[in-house]
């Protein structure tokens, strides 16, 4: 049975419905691990056959810095080796400049991006938990 990592931070829940919903796409196949970022550690993502990842949009399009920042600044210096993988989270203005950015991070630390990082404005509609259940299953098919 693949091993499917999720690691979120969310600050008002949005970010959490989404982990849900991936969770949920990914139970029927998969171990699904659903972890809040400040009690994650590196072995959930170097453990896990796939891995998603969210963070809601903070600040100036940044990623949450007391510990999303943190745990993903610490694979710096740690090859991903190509480890499958797919970042989402919410956000309410801008036009998704972090996560373009945060995905291009991922795959300089040698993550293999998937598809490009979903975004949903504020609270998921019902279009974008959809989104996030067919990540679930993606991963899962890995």
């Amino acid at each position: 049975m693949k091993k499917i990592s999720i690691v979120y931070w969310s600050g008002t829940g949005n970010t959490e419905i989404m982990a849900q919903a991936i969770s949920k796409g990914a139970s029927d196949n998969s171990e699904v691990k659903l972890v809040r970022a400040e009690d994650a550690t590196k072995e959930d993502i170097l453990n896990a056959d796939a891995v998603a990842i969210g963070c809601p949009s903070m600040g100036a399009e940044e990623l949450e810095s007391e510990y999303m920042e943190p745990f993903i600044a610490s694979f710096e210096n740690i090859d991903l080796n190509e480890k499958p993988m797919i970042l989402f989270g919410s956000y309410d203005w801008g036009d998704g400049e972090w996560m373009r950015e945060w995905d291009e991070r991922m795959k300089n630390y040698g993550a293999n991006i998937l598809q490009e990082g979903l975004i949903a404005h504020l609270s998921p509609e019902d279009e974008d938990l959809h989104k996030c259940e067919e990540i679930g299953k993606k991963l899962a098919s890995i």
